[in-house]
Formats: structure tokens, sequence, C-alpha cells
């Protein structure tokens, strides 16, 4: 297995839809609920400031996403935020350390300062030391933070890093 993570293309928004759904389906990681269709996914990807896919060059199948834009406007402008999928068959293969690498190197190409994670979900706890491998600090624990799907709720950690 070879990935490289690239730029997305209009022709991946179909299968970065299907693994976008992964993750909202499982209810315990995005603060979405509405899945992404044809229509919407297209809508949702463009929207993005960038748009990063994994792909393994072996078959040419993406992999896993992240998406990339501002937290915030204004005098908070300069500070981004990110989300990251990956299809749930390449999940511990290191695909997740790839897309944020890319993604810390995009958020400096285009000019943002810091990248700020608001709600990353404390039992998420691959993504969590994932992020602090990478230098992440974490800035504190907002009790009951993020609904899980089966309506209980779970503790979340914002993180941030310098650019």
């Amino acid at each position: 297995m070879n990935i490289t993570v690239r730029k997305y293309l209009e022709d991946d928004i179909g299968v970065m839809n299907e693994i976008w759904n992964q993750i909202v389906k499982q209810g315990n990681a995005f603060p979405q609920t509405e899945l992404l269709d044809e229509c919407t996914g297209k809508t949702f990807f463009v929207s993005q400031t960038y748009c990063g896919v994994a792909e393994d060059t072996d078959n040419g199948k993406i992999v896993g996403l992240y998406i990339l834009h501002p937290n915030n406007v204004g005098r908070c402008g300069h500070i981004a935020n990110a989300s990251y999928a990956v299809d749930y068959d390449y999940r511990g293969k290191g695909i997740g350390e790839l897309l944020v690498k890319d993604c810390l190197d995009a958020a400096k190409q285009i000019g943002f300062k810091i990248l700020q994670f608001n709600a990353v979900v404390k039992t998420n706890t691959a993504a969590r030391r994932l992020y602090e491998k990478l230098g992440f600090i974490k800035l504190g624990t907002i009790k009951n933070g993020f609904l899980l799907k089966d309506g209980s709720y779970e503790d979340i950690c914002p993180y941030y890093i310098t650019l």
C-alpha cells in the first residue's frame, strides 16, 4: 500500500461522501447528524478552504480525507479548523497521521497561523494520541460537550497548534 495525500478532485466527491458518512453514522466523533448525498456533499466540500484526500496509489482508491477552513472570522480568521476521516478498512495504518501532517502544511501555505480543534471527543483516544504526538496542546475538558448517537453525553477536549 502506497498512500499519497493530494488535493481532492470533483470526481472524488462520491467516495469522500461515503467515508464522511461512515463517521457521521458512528455518531461518536463528528458533530454533524445529517448524511451527505451527491448534492449536499458537493456543496459541503466545495465550501471548504481546502480538502485533501489520501489515495492508495497502488489501486487509485481514496481511503481518507480532510477538510480545512477558518475556525472563525475577522480578527480570529487566522485560526483554522479541520476534520479528518479514514475509511474503516484502512484505519490503524498511519493514514490519519499523513492527513494531519498534510493539513498542517496546507494550512501554513494558505496563511493560517493556528490550527484549532474545538471538539475532540474524549473517548477518541486514537485521534487524541496522534494530536499530542504531533505537538498539539490540549486546552482542557468541556464536560458533556458532545451528544453521542445513543443520547448520552461525552466530554470534549479542545486542542491547538501554532503553525
